[in-house]
């Protein structure tokens, strides 16, 4: 077996190791990491050699750093994640950016994001497992935040709590951002 070889075994190998240990699903780490659930499944399989930024992301999505990857161990001490290396959900409404800043692990518990909308911008959304609470934290500007069939607005350093297991959406007239909070029952 040839040195490129043994490293893309290896590296096929740990990363399905890491995902498994914190419990994570191909779907979760694809929306951690900003990486298609296929990539993430060819990379586990040993079908596809990862770009370094494809490894930067699944890294930071796995808490794990390079070596760490090679050798399967998780990062210990202070964790730090960049503004600009935080993962971003693309695709999810219109006019928001969503960056995630939970930890991996915390998928389907408590998840926390920054939410920053551009002038009109919405997020729309279906209703989440029966139970489930969002904490919605207005940081800049102002928002409506809808759950079912009631609407609130909301200004700089106002909180909303309210049920997620319906249909509900965040809407801003003008640029805002805020700070929401996913709660699983």
């Amino acid at each position: 077996m040839n040195i490129r070889s043994d490293i893309h075994d290896r590296l096929a190998s740990s990363l399905r190791e890491a995902r498994r240990a914190r419990g994570l699903s191909l779907d979760a780490v694809a929306k951690l990491s900003g990486v298609s659930r296929s990539m993430v499944s060819q990379i586990e399989r040993g079908e596809s050699s990862p770009t370094v930024a494809t490894l930067w992301n699944l890294t930071q999505a796995l808490q794990v750093d390079f070596a760490g990857l090679l050798e399967g161990k998780p990062k210990g001490g202070i964790e730090v994640i960049r503004a600009e290396a935080a993962p971003v959900i693309a695709g999810r409404g219109t006019g928001v950016t969503i960056r995630i800043l939970s930890a991996p692990e915390a998928v389907g518990e408590h998840e926390v994001y920054e939410l920053m909308f551009a002038p009109g911008g919405a997020l729309l959304s279906d209703p989440h497992r029966p139970g489930c609470r969002e904490h919605l934290a207005v940081i800049e500007g102002r928002l409506r935040v809808e759950s079912g069939d009631e609407a609130e607005d909301l200004a700089a350093g106002d909180t909303a709590r309210y049920a997620a297991d319906r249909t509900h959406a965040i809407r801003a007239d003008a640029a805002a951002r805020a700070i929401l909070i996913v709660q699983d029952s």
